[in-house]
């Protein structure tokens, strides 16, 4: 039973579901913290993936030429958080800030504009062809397949996919941990509910907006850089790219509701995996080349039938 369903099903479809739905999670966080708190929805917020796997990138190659020392993308990722997050907090103060007065079409619009404006700056540094993130054959990780051996049950996990399904694990428990247990967390589940009221509670609104950058921008550069681990290359429009089936995420889980946008982007992660899955006889669901439809497919549904998510969100 194992050989002839098991195996195909959980290495090549289940596994790959995952790892997209936990990309698809970290992106929907940035998403649904930013609309339930700075009331706009940033079209951007791919482009922080992007360039926030790009500094990446750049770390692990300045690290290797000039010392001779080859870094994980999860190390070299560290300095990339820092430069990422700096950068959209200074962008947040000159050139977001001027607009949250301002009516929603025009902050949405400043966000494509922030959107071009970032991928042109990539490709004018970088270049607008692809780049190899990580070279070499994925390996499946030798723990999970001795141990799945040992039960006569192989489950083949890339190295690559073992280190984006943990650590999004982790950072999971480090965000719940933020957002119920500290402060700041109570302070930005306050914004959230009524920016004046938390105001004249004696919150400090501009701290929870810079922590807000500051939990999106992570989460997105941690999104980035599993992406690229997943895809082992770079290109300027691999954030893009992600955009729809995140804010289908965050749609799905409720907006303003982080661990909602976790669930809506495993959901979408392994919905667009398995629709390609032969159900029925030799051939796929659907093709592969429509598979990205099917997170479309699923907003639509739930912006008909249930407008605030299954966590039930705020709508605006």
């Amino acid at each position: 039973m194992w050989e002839t369903f098991g195996f195909e099903f959980v290495n090549f479809y289940l596994i790959p579901g995952l790892v997209l739905g936990c990309i698809y999670a970290l992106g929907a966080i940035g998403i649904t913290l930013t609309f339930s708190i700075l009331r706009f929805a940033n079209f951007a917020h791919g482009e922080v993936m992007m360039i926030g796997a790009y500094f990446t990138w750049t770390a692990m190659i300045l690290s290797n030429d000039l010392f001779g020392v080859p870094l994980h993308p999860l190390i070299a990722a560290a300095p990339a958080v820092i430069l990422a997050i700096g950068l959209f907090i200074l962008v947040d103060r000159y050139f977001y800030k001027p607009f949250r007065s301002a009516s929603t079409i025009r902050v949405v619009m400043a966000s494509f504009g922030m959107m071009l404006i970032i991928r042109s700056f990539v490709q004018a540094v970088w270049g607008p062809n692809q780049l190899t993130f990580v070279p070499g054959i994925a390996k499946p990780n030798e723990m999970v397949k001795n141990f799945t051996a040992s039960i006569d049950m192989m489950i083949l996990v890339p190295n690559k996919h073992f280190w984006i399904i943990a650590g999004t694990l982790v950072i999971m428990l480090a965000l719940s941990w933020l957002l119920t247990k500290t402060k700041i967390g109570k302070g930005m589940r306050a914004v959230s509910d009524s920016p004046e009221l938390a105001k004249v509670s004696g919150i400090d609104v501009e701290i929870i907006v810079k922590a807000t950058w500051f939990v999106g921008g992570f989460c997105a550069v941690a999104a980035g850089v599993f992406l690229a681990m997943d895809l082992q290359m770079l290109e300027t429009t691999m954030g893009f790219r992600m955009l729809l089936p995140m804010f289908a995420a965050a749609i799905l889980g409720g907006i303003g509701r982080p661990f909602g946008a976790v669930v809506g982007g495993l959901v979408i992660g392994l919905a667009e995996e398995l629709s390609v899955y032969p159900w029925f006889g030799n051939g796929s669901l659907i093709s592969p080349g429509y598979k990205t439809g099917v997170a479309f497919t699923i907003m639509v549904i739930m912006l008909v039938i249930r407008p605030s998510g299954l966590f039930k969100g705020r709508l605006f």
